[in-house]
């Protein structure tokens, strides 16, 4: 089954030129296009290598000068790249998760599922869940009790969602996403060296070795509408409060949400990100891979953190930061550029030193 490039440009909202009629099946790099494929060269760079690939019809940038580039037709976004987010959508092919009510899920009498709700093999919803319109559970995911899913929600497989967990509208949730297990909260009997070395910043003091205790997690965890949470990511729940996370935001795969962590709305982490108990994101922040909030902190809204950042303090709204600690881009980027300098500046202070040295022993 394919589209016409007509019905493409529509879906879109974009300006299409050449033969409207040809139908396309599928979506591909230039270079190895088929002629039922749109080819995705979005700028110059990868136009060029449409003479690779057999496309007839590229999607391309406004005012491209597609007829010079062999085309048959072209789709030309405002936005070529925000064009793909419907694209991809339209021609999404989907997992193949049938509807209805496989015979092997186990759902508890007490559980509300709501109209057109689909529950895979080996799906597990507990007592008192609620399931919103339309959802989908994937096989083998795990509904606690007392969770709730608001409507239009996508569970791929083997996602879990713990007791009291609150989910809103659209969410989505990649293979192996956990929501809602418990926070890692351990306290020992007497203040410890942990504590000391915290107050001190750096001395253990003489504290004992003592055994941790066990702090249980009373609170749940809470998201908004329209969030996505990808591969193993995992979202602990609050000690006694909820973790929060706010509409629109994007979760990447393998990030650890800490409990009693709140995130704000439209809010982008990559993956591998850990951000520890009790930190608050603000809004429209994006963290870089493998970056890192220390506990108990603020990181305001707009605030973007580069790749690998350690946040160790709080970080004002609107900042862009890198490095560990985490500096502003720029004084990060000149004390990079200073580090590369120093194996050259230490030759030249050794050799004045001689210089020096000798003038001395003239004297």
């Amino acid at each position: 089954m394919g589209h016409t490039v007509r019905e493409i440009a529509d879906s879109i909202g974009a300006r299409a030129e050449g033969d409207l009629d040809l139908v396309i099946r599928r979506a591909s790099e230039p270079a190895s296009a088929g002629p039922d494929d749109l080819a995705m060269a979005s700028t110059p760079k990868y136009a060029g290598m449409l003479s690779q690939g057999q496309a007839r019809v590229a999607m391309l940038w406004p005012g491209a000068d597609w007829q010079s580039l062999g085309l048959r037709a072209a789709i030309l976004p405002e936005r070529p790249r925000f064009a793909m987010s419907g694209l991809t959508r339209m021609l999404d092919p989907g997992q193949g998760f049938a509807a209805g009510i496989h015979p092997s899920a186990v759902i508890d009498d007490s559980a509300e599922l709501g109209e057109g709700v689909s529950v895979g093999p080996l799906a597990v919803i507990s007592a008192g869940a609620r399931i919103g319109a339309n959802s989908v559970i994937g096989p083998q995911c795990f509904i606690g009790m007392d969770a709730v899913l608001g409507p239009d929600c996508f569970l791929r497989e083997m996602v879990s969602i713990g007791a009291r967990v609150q989910i809103g509208a659209r969410f989505i949730a990649q293979p192996g996403a956990r929501i809602g297990g418990d926070g890692f909260s351990f306290v020992t009997p007497e203040a410890g060296a942990v504590e000391h070395a915290r107050k001190t910043l750096g001395d253990q003091g003489t504290a004992r070795p003592q055994s941790w205790a066990r702090i249980h997690s009373l609170g749940a965890v809470t998201i908004g509408d329209d969030v996505e949470i990808g591969m193993n990511t995992t979202v602990d729940s609050g000690t006694i409060r909820d973790t929060r996370i706010g509409n629109g935001t994007k979760l990447d795969c393998q990030i650890q949400i800490g409990h009693n962590v709140v995130v704000g709305n439209d809010t982008l982490i990559c993956a591998q990100v850990g951000i520890a108990g009790s930190s608050v994101i603000g809004n429209n922040v994006v963290l870089g891979g493998q970056s890192g909030i220390s506990d108990n902190i603020f990181v305001g809204d707009r605030v973007i953190l580069g790749a690998g950042t350690k946040a160790l303090s709080n970080v004002p709204a609107g900042r862009t930061m890198l490095g560990y600690p985490a500096t502003q881009m720029e004084n990060q980027l000149e004390i990079y550029k200073a580090l590369r300098r120093l194996p050259r500046l230490l030759r030249e202070v050794a050799s004045l030193r001689k210089v020096v040295s000798k003038s001395d022993g003239d004297d």
